[in-house]
């Protein structure tokens, strides 16, 4: 019988192991999908801005304005 109660706490012990792990696992993952919504968000925002900025590029060429490769000047 105290060869099983051994028995019996190791495993407890290795399951109380596991559930620890389990639960930084957890842990980890909750804050790595944070992350990953975060920066979609920032992803969005950027492609957004670009497409604003590309709009606004256009809407001046199309006025006649000059590329602002245009103004460089002669050194360039």
């Amino acid at each position: 019988t105290s060869r099983m109660m051994e028995n019996t706490a190791t495993i407890e012990r290795r399951l109380t192991d596991l559930e620890i792990k389990a639960s930084f696992g957890e842990d980890l993952l909750d804050q790595l999908n944070q992350v990953i919504v975060r920066q979609q968000q920032q992803i969005d925002a950027l492609v957004r801005e670009i497409g604003r900025l590309h709009q606004l590029n256009q809407a001046g060429l199309n006025a006649g304005d000059r590329a602002l490769r245009d103004d460089l000047p002669p050194h360039y």
